[in-house]
């Protein structure tokens, strides 16, 4: 059963860890008793978070990205912060070209979508005009300016959000207009996305490793239909101590199925009461 909510989605990438990863602005959870009249909303692109540091792209974790010549010639000699993406549907394609460790044209089918300008001074929407000022004069194809509009009101978000949802988007992003960048999350910039929520079966535990040492890592879970996969996010620090049992039936939300019939991005939610399928 599909359910729209409000959810901070922890976006997962294949790209491994830095020790120095990148101190950026984070969106907070939408809630009905945020009043973002006024703010303004765009898409939330389903790519890969990159970052512009004026000479070079790194990831969110910090780690070196291998666009080509091409790509970033007209970029300019200030920082951007960004999607990597490829269009509606396309995640999976965009990890499979971004984490490549050397220049490639597979890059040529992405562009980076630009959504503010840290270093900047001022509030978001002239933070993010000094990068419209740029590629107004040093136009690309591989770069552009996400479209911001003006919400009125908590039933034109909803539409937004419908509408965004039936051309495949992810979700929504709201941003007070005269927020100033800020370093780690933000409540002057919220996610707005829906998700779906499913069932599934208790099969092991999958030890935890690094912070989870010692405790849950991950469950391995089946649907009614014999399809095994991992959860390894949701969880309460409790709960990473005292899993549900195997053999329980939890209920877990996702966003939809990667082309292998997987379930993209599933998250734990709880067990389910009455623990049968």
């Amino acid at each position: 059963m599909k359910k729209i909510t409000m959810w901070l989605w922890l976006a997962v990438c294949c790209l491994p860890l830095n020790a120095h990863a990148l101190e950026i602005m984070l969106p907070q959870v939408y809630t009905d008793r945020i009043d973002v009249s006024n703010w303004l909303v765009s898409e939330k692109l389903d790519g890969v978070r990159g970052y512009w540091d004026g000479k070079r792209l790194l990831s969110k974790n910090g780690n070196l990205l291998h666009p080509p010549a091409a790509f970033i010639r007209t970029f300019p000699p200030f920082d951007l912060e960004g999607e990597i993406w490829g269009g509606r549907g396309t995640f999976e394609k965009t990890v499979s070209i971004v984490k490549k460790q050397q220049p490639h044209d597979g890059w040529l089918d992405l562009q980076f979508a630009i959504f503010d300008v840290p270093r900047a001074t001022g509030g978001f929407t002239r933070r993010l005009q000094k990068a419209k000022d740029w590629f107004d004069n040093h136009p690309t194809q591989f770069a552009f300016v996400i479209p911001q509009k003006t919400i009125k009101d908590r039933g034109q978000l909803k539409t937004e959000l419908q509408q965004v949802e039936k051309l495949g988007g992810e979700g929504l992003i709201v941003r007070k207009p005269n927020a100033r960048y800020t370093r780690g999350r933000s409540r002057e910039i919220l996610k707005i996305k829906s998700y779906y929520d499913m069932e599934a079966m208790v099969i092991a535990h999958i030890p935890g490793k690094g912070r989870n040492r010692g405790r849950l890592g991950s469950l391995l879970v089946e649907l009614p239909d014999k399809t095994r996969f991992k959860i390894g996010t949701g969880f309460s620090d409790e709960e990473r101590f005292n899993p549900p049992p195997v053999g329980a039936i939890i209920t877990f939300k996702y966003y939809g199925f990667f082309k292998s019939g997987l379930p993209r991005f599933p998250s734990y939610l709880r067990i389910r009461p009455d623990n049968s399928m």
